[in-house]
């Protein structure tokens, strides 16, 4: 049974969230705020943690800071579960410790799917590290290509949502949004070209054991 932490300030949104886990048959972990949530870090590791942005007086981001800086929890994945719009600045500074930005409200089936989503990405990622391992490719090369593989599918989840959120077609989109959505678009085809040496890397480093 995987165990998922709640973060969140708002006692009744804790409950109908632990609820809806137990429900899933999950195990829940509450935490009624970011300081508690680091706390009980300190004596259990949950499977993943599915985070509140607007909390006080430590807002969700600083609560990931946290989470991330740590070497005991930094492996842990984090959903950011929030009514907060995303902004393009938030996807460029913290899309790399993220896994998943959803919005509330969320039904049962959507945050199951959610979860099950991030974890599925987290031992495809893994059994792939560990080939890669097992063929000698470079351990520099088999960090990488471990970022890239999970960096391109949140950053592309996350453009989906800065597109739908700010129309950059509408002329009331800023340009400075519409830029910032062009960036992330450039770095996306980037990494997804950078993502596909290193696995062409690893099939020939296959082809070579086998022959």
């Amino acid at each position: 049974m995987y165990s998922v932490m709640v973060i969140d300030d708002s006692p009744f949104i804790v409950d109908v969230f632990v609820t809806m886990l137990e429900r899933g048959g999950y195990r829940a972990i509450a935490a009624y705020s970011g300081e508690e949530g680091l706390e009980i870090l300190k004596t259990m590791t949950p499977d993943l943690i599915l985070l509140d942005i607007m909390m006080e007086p430590m807002d969700g981001w600083e609560t990931l800071e946290n989470i991330k800086i740590n070497p005991a929890t930094r492996e842990i994945p984090v959903l950011m579960l929030t009514a907060k719009q995303l902004t393009p600045d938030e996807a460029e500074g913290y899309g790399s410790y993220i896994e998943d930005y959803i919005l509330k409200p969320i039904t049962h089936r959507e945050l199951y799917e959610a979860i099950e989503r991030v974890l599925q990405r987290r031992e495809v990622i893994r059994n792939d590290v560990e080939r890669a391992q097992q063929v000698g490719l470079d351990r520099h090369l088999v960090d990488e290509y471990a970022r890239l593989a999970k960096g391109v599918d949140v950053n592309t989840r996350l453009l989906r949502i800065l597109e739908t959120t700010y129309n950059i077609k509408d002329s009331k989109a800023s340009e400075k949004i519409s830029l910032a959505i062009k960036n992330m678009e450039n770095s996306i085809r980037f990494q997804e070209g950078r993502l596909k040496q290193i696995k062409e890397d690893i099939e020939a480093l296959q082809q070579k054991q086998i022959q």
